[in-house]
């Protein structure tokens, strides 16, 4: 579960769904009164109802893979029971005491319990189906750590143990070897040795994150892909070819992401 693919409609809809379920503990009458979990239609229809249409919603963005019951989307299912949800509450908050036959005094009308029932059922409808269509609420709901400065592509790092580039510098053709090297030791070319093959010249790696879950493909062209970017994550690319970029993960693949757009860089 990658809770990083969250969005701010969703965290629309998480704040709504626990609004909704404090107003559940409030009356439902304007006078003192039961609450929602004395009348147990009320509570599943109303309450209960919007609060797993919000769970069901923030559970099929934070999936890897999208499931299904019966055909449909969690996602789409969870939508649906947030618009029932509005649709209880707005009859509920009319007629409060259609849901209670046994009490017949008239001049009680809805409690604090119905209403902000009634406006947590709102937001949380109304958050559930704006956010596939505006785009400010599709953002990222917690920002991806922004990168270190990366190296350039191939460079190796500073000096110290083990490093190979504080051997002697490579003497000139014909020259004298210094003190300490053995005579008529080739050294090898320190580019040779240190640094693959770079990309073009016009082109600077660097790091980017994908807005939703993306294809990774291989580089030889197959349609099967390899890897799968996930938002929230960052990765490398290391070359562009035409409108496609070649990316590297975290645990050194290497594939060629071929939807680009709306990607961030970092």
């Amino acid at each position: 579960m990658n809770i990083r693919s969250l969005t701010r409609g969703d965290g629309v809809v998480i704040g709504a769904a626990v609004l909704l379920f404090i107003a559940s503990f409030l009356d439902t009458f304007d006078k003192s009164g039961p609450n929602a979990w004395d009348n147990l239609g009320l509570v599943m229809s109303m309450y209960v109802g919007g609060i797993a249409g919000a769970v069901l919603i923030v559970l099929a963005r934070a999936l890897p893979q999208p499931l299904k019951f019966v055909g449909l989307d969690l996602g789409q299912i969870g939508v649906g029971l947030t618009v029932f949800s509005l649709w209880t509450a707005f009859w509920s908050t009319i007629d409060p005491l259609g849901a209670f036959d046994d009490l017949d005094t008239a001049d009680i009308g809805a409690g604090s319990g119905l209403i902000l029932g009634l406006i947590a059922a709102l937001v949380l409808a109304a958050a559930a189906i704006a956010t596939p269509l505006v785009p400010a609420l599709q953002a990222a709901l917690v920002p991806a750590p922004k990168p270190q400065a990366p190296q350039p592509y191939g460079a190796q790092p500073s000096g110290g143990y083990g490093y190979p580039g504080a051997a002697a510098p490579q003497q000139p053709y014909g020259a004298q070897p210094q003190p300490g090297q053995p005579f008529g030791q080739q050294q090898p070319p320190a580019a040779a040795q240190q640094q693959p093959a770079t990309p073009a010249p016009d082109f600077s790696p660097f790091w980017f994150a994908v807005p939703v879950a993306r294809p990774l493909f291989a580089e030889d062209g197959s349609p099967a892909p390899i890897a799968e970017l996930a938002p929230g994550t960052w990765y490398l690319a290391v070359e562009q070819r035409g409108g496609a970029l070649v990316a590297q993960t975290q645990d050194g693949r290497r594939g060629v992401l071929q939807d680009t757009s709306g990607i961030q860089r970092g």
